[in-house]
């Protein structure tokens, strides 16, 4: 469908039309061919095809979650979820084995409940969350499986597999110096280039759009480096050098910040320097000579020094020191966003799906919904999925759900009638593997190369083949996720948005108080501003997500986007007052009048920002 058409379309329509677009991520589609399909063929000439299948279906949900970035930070990303899926695997096998269908049901909702919860609290507890439930429902759906521990064991084996592929085998690019940290280095060049596109939109109208890229760049950059490690510091001198460049950056990303808040074109000298940084990181060589900017105002002298501090660090190894990071918050914030109203509903919601799920399969199964078919956890475990607001505004799920699984469940039909087996099986299940990094771009192709890898793991397990079981019980999962997603809940709704817009109310706030307090630490603010942007890019995407519900839903998060506009809007003037009171020490009644009508309107929204508007 064109773009044009699509933008015609109702916003909880145009959504499921929607993908995301990029280059093909080779280096994923290796591992994925490596994965699963090698891992079931071990299984069988072991004599142990139904490990060979926990194994390869470990393989493929860390396929799921092997995006890009750096191998440090794929250890949490693939290996945290991974942990989960194998604990749940082993709670489900064992209620399987020992419970009666109403226990197991009570049983599987209340970890509905707590995992539910654990997924408000960012993205890999999410994937966490999910995965745990995911394998819950495999295990407790198929309990004449191996014993609980080998199969769990089976399915960690079969996702640390793919993990040792990730931190094993080096991607494009990697050659141009150490391969581990290949990742980083993209990823702190392509901070330099969002600089550098930012300082060419200033005075355009598309400066709000390059900065919010410069945000993106700089979360990922930041998520890259920070990844689970032994020591607090960098101990190589690659990485304390990557370090260093991206400490680098941000007061770069700082001053361009400021130049794109005062609207005046810049000239192609400006970005010159910050391309030439992103070409050194990217090929791990010096940064040279750099073109410098005039300096004409106090923006414009901030950036020429940041492109010279910038040169310096480039020049040396780098420091030791810890990565500049921003507040996330710890285990007290892990378990504030678990108990606020945001985990609660989420909760809620998932637990409803997944305990519902469960009984209604386990309902079908003993009335011989499945003929000789002995499992039934196809149907919670897609009430799982489409659960996940992460993966998109609800009727989008429950329609790419739908189209994915009929699509898949056809394909996998008419191959299975053509090859043979178990070859013609072990192929598709390669095929699919390479195929999971590029069909995440989009649930719906996601959902049907998933499906295609899924029942070719069932036949290859010594299954019969069950493609319409599968649709039905997929549109009989998106009918319940449809009902129990549009039921009120104790509490106001959208309360996620709302706690999004509150965390990034309160980061902005305390960059604020920083600002004007001028306190002469760039360190805790540059941490300050980090925070108070990543908070407002969450709050965004949750904004965004909501606003394309069905209008009876997105209704309750009406004008959030309106908050959260100018709530950029005083991060933005705090950046511009920041670089302005280093240059000169005190702000011009521009700064001043902007920062008091941006803490106007959110006085009138309902805030208390009287204290920092009398500062300001």
């Amino acid at each position: 469908m064109s773009r044009p058409a699509v933008r015609s379309l109702p916003p909880w329509l145009a959504h499921a039309f929607r993908a995301q677009r990029g280059p093909v991520p080779w280096s994923a589609v290796v591992r994925g061919a490596l994965a699963a399909g090698p891992l079931l063929v071990a299984g069988m000439l072991a004599g142990r095809p139904a490990e060979g299948v926990l194994a390869a279906i470990g393989a493929m949900l860390a396929g799921i979650n092997d995006r890009p970035g750096s191998r440090r930070a794929s250890v949490d990303r693939l290996g945290t979820p991974a942990l989960a899926g194998a604990l749940g695997l082993l709670a489900g096998t064992y209620g399987g084995q020992h419970l009666s269908a109403v226990p197991l049901t009570v049983t599987l909702t209340v970890l509905g409940l707590l995992a539910g919860s654990i997924s408000a609290v960012g993205p890999v507890a999410s994937a966490a969350g999910t995965q745990f439930l995911v394998t819950a429902a495999v295990g407790a759906g198929t309990p004449a499986g191996p014993p609980a521990w080998q199969g769990a064991l089976a399915f960690l084996a079969g996702a640390l597999w793919l993990l040792l592929l990730r931190l094993a085998l080096p991607t494009p690019g990697s050659l141009a110096g150490d391969f581990r940290f290949d990742g980083e280095r993209q990823a702190v060049a392509d901070v330099y280039d969002a600089v550098a596109a930012l300082l060419d939109a200033a005075g355009t109208d598309t400066a709000p759009a390059r900065r919010a890229a410069l945000t993106a760049a700089l979360d990922h950059a930041q998520d890259a480096l920070a990844g689970p490690r032994l020591r607090r510091h960098a101990t190589s001198a690659a990485e304390r050098r990557l370090h260093a460049r991206y400490r680098a950056a941000l007061p770069l990303a700082e001053a361009a910040t400021a130049l794109a808040w005062a609207g005046d074109p810049l000239t192609a000298r400006a970005s010159a320097g910050p391309r030439r940084l992103a070409a050194a990181v990217r090929d791990n060589t010096a940064a040279g000579p750099l073109p410098a900017p005039t300096r004409a105002a106090p923006a414009l002298r901030a950036l020429d020094d940041a492109l010279l501090r910038a040169a310096e660090a480039f020049d040396r190894a780098g420091s030791g020191r810890h990565l500049t990071a921003g507040r996330r918050g710890g285990t007290r914030g892990a378990l504030r966003a678990m108990t606020g109203t945001a985990g609660r509903e989420y909760g809620l919601r998932v637990a409803l799906c997944f305990g519902a799920g469960a009984g209604i399969a386990q309902a079908l199964h003993h009335t011989g919904w499945y003929g000789s078919h002995p499992h039934w956890y196809w149907l919670p475990l897609t009430a799982v999925f489409l659960v996940k607001p992460d993966l998109g505004p609800l009727v989008s799920r429950v329609l790419c759900r739908a189209a994915g699984t009929v699509l898949g469940a056809l394909v996998f039909a008419a191959l299975a009638a053509l090859l043979p087996s178990p070859a013609g099986l072990i192929a598709l299940v390669t095929v699919c593997g390479a195929l999971l990094p590029v069909s995440t771009r989009h649930f719906a192709a996601l959902t049907a190369v998933v499906t295609v890898l899924v029942l070719a793991l069932i036949m290859a397990g010594g299954e019969p083949q069950a493609c319409l079981g599968r649709i039905a019980e997929t549109l009989v999962a998106c009918a319940l996720v449809l009902i129990v997603g549009h039921l009120p809940m104790p509490g106001r709704r959208g309360a996620g948005v709302r706690a999004r817009l509150t965390a990034a109310g309160g980061a902005a706030h305390a960059y604020l108080v920083h600002v004007l307090a001028e306190t002469g630490d760039h360190t805790e603010r540059w941490a300050l501003r980090r925070e108070a942007y990543r908070a407002l890019a969450e709050a965004r995407t949750a904004i965004a997500v909501s606003a394309a519900e069905l209008p009876a839903v997105a209704r309750h998060t009406r004008g959030t986007d309106q908050v959260a506009a100018v709530l950029e809007r005083l991060v933005d003037t705090t950046t511009a007052c920041a670089v302005h009171l280093d240059d000169t020490g005190r702000l011009t009644p521009r700064h001043t009048g902007q920062l008091r009508s941006a803490l106007r309107e959110l006085e009138a929204g309902g805030r208390d920002w009287t204290g920092l508007r009398t500062a300001a």
